[in-house]
């Protein structure tokens, strides 16, 4: 019985039980300090030449699953029957994976917030400008496909702090080769299409050198200016430990569903061109036979023996058969396996969309919570450092400085809330909210102080009105209840 779980080729460009990605495409590199490497420009060249072999590919393959364009099946080469169906599906679980994660951990934006009012609100006005909010959730996204995330930190034209995620693909950080792996450089390189010239920026705790990328990977110097922050402007944002992006250890799980699913469309497209056979003496020739084909009725009339005798006649298709229940079941398999290795939960899982509260969907989504702590520790640390950059300059701007330590980072993962539940709790607690609280919790009133102003000039003879509750005492009710009552008489 022929198999639709394995796309049928001749050979494949990729076997699954080769490694993907060598150990070379996601190391750090390192160097003794930053002098040393001006003093030997050449090894910086080296450098860009590795990147670009043996870590550049890396990128593009992950970047390429989360556009939707699988690599190994839209590659592998034609099927081993040149007149059969060749679809390939692609599946884009890699966008799916990333999105979903990126939304869990930065749709209700993180807060930053210092002790120090004027310093807390000079810090919102800054995140403000630089649309931060945006910013981190690409930062975010781009640890999510890529395992690592850059940022730029820079004065604009109008001598104002601006920050910006720049291209992992054309950048990487230099450290030191210390035990604490403390950043000596960050480089960028940029290649202009039009002009074919590759710039070279390496970013020092002091300046900004401009090198001219020849093709032999060696560097002619262009230019170079100073920068005030103290500091390499070019910060690195890491996933984990190892740099891996949310959905790089089941790409080949990916492989294997895409596979699976372009052979089901193959045999069903083989099978509305099966072979019509037809077995017997007939008494019809060839364009009678395919003019009844057409009209898709067949009367096959068989010839008499020499005896007289009538012969029995047939007619069928042939086409492959598979196991329907037992290909889906496979599928299946593939599909929950995963989500289980990516901690992200099937939406289309009847039993996930049937828990509704927020207190059920983190049980459901435990997995992807571990992750998140982990995630959370590492995107601080980064964070911290972008504000100690800034806190640099803006004391030599005569800006104002402020104690990075006192700065307080918080992330609140996107769940789903049943505000019903939250209400019954605070009104079991004796707890009481005010007017505008209470007008903010609906999703019609835009702006809480306005609504109170309108009711105040609509009703300006009524005062507020304030409730007891009933409460049961022996079974009975105290129906006791306070209304407001006009200040004035009603002609």
């Amino acid at each position: 019985m022929a198999k639709v779980n394995e796309f049928e080729t001749a050979h494949s460009n990729y076997s699954a039980s080769k490694r993907r990605f060598s150990d070379e495409a996601n190391i750090h590199y390192t160097y003794p300090s930053a002098e040393e490497l001006l003093d030997n420009i050449d090894d910086l060249g080296e450098m860009i030449q590795h990147h670009q072999q043996n870590q550049l590919p890396r990128l593009k393959t992950l970047e390429n699953y989360y556009k939707g364009n699988n690599e190994t099946i839209l590659e592998a080469v034609r099927r081993k029957e040149e007149d059969m169906a060749d679809h390939r599906a692609t599946h884009n679980f890699a966008k799916y994976v990333s999105q979903f994660i990126q939304g869990y951990m930065v749709g209700v934006p993180l807060k930053t917030q210092h002790k120090n009012d004027d310093t807390d609100k000079k810090l919102k006005d800054l995140n403000r400008d630089n649309d931060a909010d945006e910013h981190n959730s690409d930062l975010i996204l781009d640890l999510s496909i890529y395992g690592r995330a850059y940022e730029l930190l820079y004065r604009n034209q109008q001598d104002e702090t601006r920050f910006t995620a720049i291209d992992v693909k054309e950048t990487f950080v230099v450290y030191d080769d210390t035990v604490e792996r403390l950043p000596i450089a960050g480089v960028r390189y940029i290649t202009n299409k039009f002009s074919d010239e590759t710039l070279v920026y390496l970013h020092t705790d002091k300046e900004i050198i401009v090198y001219t990328l020849e093709d032999d990977f060696s560097l002619t110097h262009k230019d170079e200016k100073p920068h005030l922050f103290n500091g390499v402007p070019i910060i690195e944002y890491e996933n984990n430990k190892f740099r891996l992006g949310d959905f790089e250890d089941v790409l080949n799980l990916i492989d294997l569903y895409d596979s699976a699913q372009s052979d089901t469309a193959n045999y069903m497209t083989d099978l509305n061109d099966a072979f019509l056979k037809i077995v017997g003496n007939l008494d019809i020739d060839v364009e009678e036979a395919r003019e009844m084909k057409k009209n898709r009725i067949l009367m096959l009339q068989t010839e008499r023996d020499s005896e007289g005798r009538v012969g029995q006649a047939d007619a069928d298709y042939i086409y492959k058969q598979y196991d329907v229940s037992g290909t889906e079941a496979y599928k299946s398999r593939v599909e929950e396996d995963i989500h289980k290795f990516t901690n992200t939960p099937n939406m289309n899982d009847q039993n996930f969309a049937g828990n509704r509260s927020g207190e059920a969907m983190k049980y459901k989504l435990f997995g992807l919570e571990q992750v998140r702590v982990t995630k959370e520790r590492l995107f601080k640390k980064s964070l911290r450092d972008r504000y100690r950059l800034i806190n640099n300059i803006m004391q030599i701007a005569a800006e104002g400085g402020f104690d990075v330590n006192d700065i307080s980072i918080t992330f609140t993962p996107n769940l789903p809330k049943s505000l019903k539940d939250e209400i019954e709790i605070f009104v079991k607690l004796g707890g009481d909210l005010s007017d505008e609280t209470k007008l903010s919790l609906l999703s019609i009133v835009e702006n809480p102080l306005e609504e109170l102003e309108r009711i105040k000039n609509e009703n300006p003879q009524t005062k507020a009105v304030s409730y007891d509750f009933p409460e049961k005492d022996g079974g009975q009710e105290n129906d006791k209840q306070e209304v407001g009552e006009k200040d004035a008489e009603v002609s």
